[in-house]
C-alpha cells in the first residue's frame, strides 16, 4: 500500500460537528530516529494508556473561501500560539483530505492529565483530532469502512506526531514495517491481536513525574541525531530484534523476558542520547535513583516490577494488576520523594480511542 490509497475526492460541504477521545501510549520497543516525512527507522511497540487521554471537539463550518481556516482552544481559552504547529500538520494532510478546504473548524481541546506531567501529550492530541477529521469523511462518503477509517486516522496523526500513529487502536499496537509481521506498515500503526496473555491487557502503569519542566532538547531534536549516528544501524537492528522478541513474550506472559526486553530498551534509547553529537542527557539523579530502587525492590520481593523510559526524566513503573497494592505501598514509602511535589499518575492498558459527546 502507497500514500495514494489514502487521498480522498472532494465533497460538497456539510455542517458538521464531531468529539473524539484518545489516549497516550507508552512504546516498550522504542522508534528513535526518522526519514523522509515523519516515516521510523525502526519498527515500535506500545501499551494504549487507559485514563491518560486528550478530549477534542470540532466543529467544522462551511464557507465559501479556496482555503480552509481554524481556530484552537485549549482549556476553554483561545490558544493562537499553537496555530503555527497545526498548520504545519494541516499543510502536510491538505493533499489527503482535500475537502477540507471548505471549512473553517473551530477545535476545542482539553487533556485528563495535567499538562508538562510527563505524558506525550501530542499522541493523544493528534490522533483525536485526525478521529475528528475521519469522522467527517466518514459523513460525506459513508462507504468507508471501520477499518480504513482506523488506517487513515492513524496515517493522518502520524503526520503531526508520529507515535500518534499508536494511540488510535489497543490495548498493544505495533508501528513500523517488520519482516516478521504481517501487515505491519511504516504508514500507520496495526493493533497486535495474535492471543495476548490475559496478564497484560490490564497492565498497570504508573508514571512518577521527576520533572515537569520543558526538555533541554526536542523529540524531534533528538531524532535528527540518529542521522550520521556511529551506533545508529545496530540500534534500528537491535529494536528490530526486540520487537520479534517481546511479541512472543506477550502471548507466553514470561514476564521475566517481559522485564528484561522492556529495561534494555529504555536504557538503549536513552544511550543513544549520550553518545550522539552533540550528545545530551535527559535523565536526572533522581531518576536514576527511582531505577535502582527498583531492582533493589525486585530482588528482594520476587514482584515483577520494571520500568520504562520516554525520552525524558519521568519514570514508567509498569507491574501486573495483581501486585498493585504491594507496589503501589513500595511507591507511597520510597519513591514519591524523589517525584517533583510527589506527583504521579496512576493508568494502566486500554482499548483504544473512541467516540464522545459532542460539548459546547
Amino acid at each position: 500500500m502507497n500514500t495514494t490509497h489514502f487521498i480522498s475526492e472532494t465533497a460538497s460541504p456539510v455542517i458538521f460537528k464531531t468529539s473524539w477521545q484518545a489516549p497516550s501510549n507508552i512504546a516498550l520497543v522504542k522508534y528513535w530516529g526518522k526519514h523522509e516525512l515523519q516515516l521510523p527507522k525502526n519498527p515500535s511497540l506500545s501499551f494504549t494508556l487507559s485514563s491518560c487521554i486528550t478530549e477534542t471537539n470540532v466543529e467544522f463550518l462551511p464557507h465559501k473561501k479556496d482555503y480552509f481556516d481554524f481556530e484552537f482552544y485549549f482549556d476553554g481559552e483561545l490558544k493562537p500560539e499553537f496555530k503555527p504547529k497545526l498548520k504545519i500538520f494541516f499543510d502536510r494532510i491538505y493533499q489527503y483530505i482535500p475537502w477540507i478546504s471548505n471549512y473553517k473548524m473551530e477545535i476545542s481541546s482539553k487533556n485528563s492529565f495535567p499538562h508538562s506531567s510527563g505524558i506525550a501529550s501530542s499522541a493523544s492530541s493528534m490522533a483525536a483530532l485526525s478521529l475528528c477529521l475521519m469522522d467527517l469523511e466518514r459523513e460525506l462518503f459513508p462507504s468507508v469502512s471501520i477499518n480504513f477509517f482506523n488506517q487513515k486516522a492513524s496515517f493522518l496523526s502520524r503526520l503531526g506526531s508520529g507515535s500518534a500513529a499508536r494511540s488510535i487502536k489497543g490495548p498493544i499496537t505495533i508501528w513500523g514495517e517488520s519482516k516478521s509481521l504481517n501487515l505491519s506498515s511504516d504508514l500507520y500503526a496495526i493493533s497486535f491481536e495474535d492471543d495476548i496473555n490475559p496478564i497484560f491487557k490490564n497492565y498497570q502503569d504508573t508514571i512518577l513525574i521527576v520533572d515537569k519542566g520543558s526538555k533541554l532538547v526536542s523529540s524531534s531534536q533528538g531524532h535528527n541525531l540518529m542521522h550520521g549516528h556511529p551506533f545508529a544501524v545496530n540500534r534500528f537492528n537491535q529494536a528490530s530484534k526486540h520487537l520479534l522478541e517481546l511479541t512472543s513474550v506477550l502471548k507466553t506472559g514470561d514476564l521475566e523476558s517481559f522485564m528484561n526486553i522492556v529495561e534494555l530498551e529504555a536504557l538503549s534509547l536513552h544511550s543513544m542520547m549520550m553518545t550522539s553529537d552533540p550528545y545530551f542527557i535527559l535523565m536526572q539523579p533522581n531518576t536514576l535513583a527511582i531505577i535502582q530502587k527498583i531492582w533493589e525492590f525486585r530482588k528482594n520481593t520476587n514482584i515483577p516490577l520494571c520500568f520504562t523510559l520516554d525520552a525524558g526524566a519521568n519514570v514508567h513503573l509498569l507491574y501486573p494488576k495483581i501486585n498493585k497494592f504491594e507496589i503501589h505501598k513500595f511507591i507511597k514509602g520510597e519513591l514519591l520523594m524523589f517525584c517533583q511535589d510527589e506527583n504521579y499518575i496512576q493508568d494502566e492498558v486500554g482499548e483504544g480511542a473512541k467516540k464522545c459527546k459532542f460539548e459546547l
